[in-house]
């Protein structure tokens, strides 16, 4: 199923398994999602709640989004008819998996931190995606995509809106230091690059905003 795919090739990336299966935290019921959270554009969602020491965690995504990539799949064939599908998807993949795996460790993940992640994410498997499918081609325009063309949503509340900006230009900074990287065909400069992406996927924010402002 599309989402264990995306997992898989969050956690192949960034060599970060996982035990849980997104699919066991799933919710596709729009009334799951705590109104102060919820907007007309309210595709994805990771929904969490304290209990003491207890954490629990749910990942909503609409039910719409998931029955258009079944029926068409981007691990498959990556197109601009099911690019913004594959990106709503993988957001809420990435923000699960990313949360998941740093509470195995007892740390504590802020929103911030979440949100830049996930678009380095969104990059960096679209990257993946679409080198795989087409060997020969890289996609020049897709930091341009994913960071220039893309809209915050002009309903959300002016601070949740400055921390999704915010985050945006975190990550279009280190992917455009990935991406110059990235194109060099090298094997070593490849193995060197993704050694990069998996000591910045274990940062905490506080350094990994600081290795961004320091290396991008």
């Amino acid at each position: 199923m599309v989402l264990n795919a995306l997992q898989d090739l969050l956690a192949g990336i960034y060599d970060v398994p996982l035990a849980h299966d997104v699919y066991d935290f799933l919710v596709t019921d729009p009334a799951c999602v705590p109104g102060a959270a919820r907007t007309a554009a309210c595709d994805e969602q990771l929904l969490v709640a304290r209990d003491g020491d207890e954490m629990s965690i749910a990942l909503y995504l609409d039910a719409q989004v998931l029955e258009r990539l079944a029926t068409a799949d981007p691990l498959e064939h990556l197109t601009a008819a099911n690019l913004a599908d594959c990106w709503t998807a993988l957001e809420g993949v990435s923000h699960f998996h990313y949360l998941a795996f740093h509470a195995s460790f007892d740390r504590e993940v802020s929103r911030l931190e979440l949100e830049t992640q996930a678009e380095v994410d969104k990059y960096v498997a679209t990257l993946w995606l679409l080198r795989r499918q087409v060997p020969r081609y890289f996609p020049h325009e897709l930091h341009r995509a994913l960071f220039a063309r893309t809209r915050i949503d002009p309903g959300l509340p002016r601070e949740r809106a400055a921390l999704y900006r915010r985050a945006s230009d975190y990550a279009a900074r280190f992917c455009r230091r990935m991406e110059e990287r990235l194109r060099n065909p090298a094997a070593a400069a490849y193995q060197e690059t993704m050694a990069e992406l998996r000591r910045f996927y274990r940062l905490p924010e506080s350094r990994k905003l600081a290795y961004i402002e320091h290396c991008a």
